[in-house]
């Protein structure tokens, strides 16, 4: 058999597809902003499950064609299940080998982790096994009073100390990675202090968001407007743009759309798969039934039948405007306003995908000041430091 090589970054060329395991529904924390209203100790996947649906993906090469694919794992917390999580993975890189399939070194694995166990042997042997297919984020929210005003153990706790030790540890293996940070209601006040000190622990790349569930109470969005310009005057003074992003600054944000090339779908709900304990198949994570607070889970498969088509249809009929009203549509500063399928799903008036959850609106407009306030500030910044270096030029060609 010849073997199939690819380049190791190649699993970033085209459009990755993206296979996600639910592998527990336990996690050590209660983040109190978390949308897995469902969570428990006793849905865990087994090995048996997780092989099924390896097998039917990767025999099945006309549906799952993509040039990469991305094997995510989440939970819960993920790394309570190293041991299940490196058995599978060892299984898939058999299979891609002995099927001399077209994923072989053309993959990453996948996780998003609290944190707190990442320093322990077992899930440190799983980096040291895989450190070249792997891709991971610890979540840690900026400095201890924001992260722990949620980030929180069962028993009220905050968890702080016990992610920040491993900041360390996590950077030296994956020195470009990035931080998610989330923002709700209560902690808006802590946004400027928390990016700034994530650049300190040596973060650059701390990819933020406001959560999209109708948490926001009046004058939020004012705040979050004053936080941000606060942050930008900090960025621009000390220089922490020519080295560290924060994901609240875009260029391509705030403007209005151009219905053409803007009317795709914002997330990849349905292009994606999430398989969980019992083997059944979604089209993301949020539409299993521990993300869901109203709705009942949108199952479009399993791993013995395989994905259902015709369930899985309407999912990939979703674009921004099937799913948006005019006054969105029609929006001055449009671009960039994100939404999740899966809140749309679970906050629509009835059992649709086709109703977009707004609540995220007015802290969008608000973001969108502020982003112009940054760009503005800092293209000036950056002219008045060309029209000095271009002075200083000139004179020195006539002192010589």
């Amino acid at each position: 058999m010849e073997l199939i090589r690819y380049q190791s970054e190649n699993w970033q060329e085209g459009m990755a597809k993206s296979i996600t395991f639910i592998v527990t529904k336990d996690c050590q924390l209660a983040c109190k902003y978390c949308y897995l209203v469902g969570k428990n100790t006793k849905e865990r996947m087994s090995f048996g499950v997780a092989k099924q649906a390896i097998d039917y993906i990767l025999n099945d090469r006309a549906q799952f064609n993509q040039s990469s694919v991305i094997w995510d794992f989440i939970g819960g917390e993920p790394f309570l299940e190293i041991d299940l999580i490196d058995r599978i993975c060892d299984y898939i890189k058999v299979q891609l080998f002995g099927k001399n399939h077209h994923w072989f070194n053309s993959y990453r694995f996948s996780f998003s982790t609290n944190g707190v166990n990442y320093h322990e042997p077992e899930v440190q042997q799983f980096i040291e096994k895989n450190r070249e297919h792997l891709s991971i984020g610890i979540t840690i929210d900026g400095t201890q009073r924001k992260h722990d005003l949620n980030r929180v153990y069962k028993n009220g706790k905050g968890s702080y100390h016990d992610v920040v030790k491993n900041i360390p540890l996590w950077l030296s293996q994956f020195p470009e990675g990035g931080t998610k940070v989330t923002i709700s209601s209560p902690d808006i006040p802590y946004i400027k202090e928390s990016v700034l000190h994530l650049y300190l622990l040596g973060i650059k790349e701390v990819n933020i968001n406001a959560v999209f569930e109708d948490v926001w109470n009046e004058n939020d969005d004012i705040l979050f407007e004053n936080q941000l310009v606060e942050l930008a005057d900090e960025i621009i003074e000390n220089e922490f743009y020519k080295d560290y992003a924060c994901s609240f600054f875009s260029e391509n944000i705030g403007k209005p759309l151009d219905r053409e090339l803007d009317n795709q779908n914002w997330c990849g709900a349905g292009m994606m798969l999430a398989v969980d304990a019992a083997g059944m198949f979604y089209p993301c994570t949020r539409f299993a039934q521990y993300s869901l607070r109203e709705k009942k889970a949108a199952i479009i498969g399993n791993v013995k039948d395989g994905v259902n088509q015709n369930l899985l249809r309407p999912f990939l009929t979703l674009d921004r405007c099937t799913q948006s009203k005019a006054e969105c549509i029609d929006c001055e500063v449009a671009s960039g306003c994100a939404w999740c399928q899966g809140e749309n799903y679970d906050a629509a008036e009835t059992v649709t995908i086709y109703q977009r959850a707004t609540a995220i609106c007015k802290m969008h407009k608000a973001r969108v000041r502020a982003n112009n306030y940054y760009w503005n500030k800092l293209f000036r910044k950056l002219e008045l430091e060309d029209e000095r270096e271009n002075f200083e030029k000139k004179e020195i060609a006539v002192t010589c």
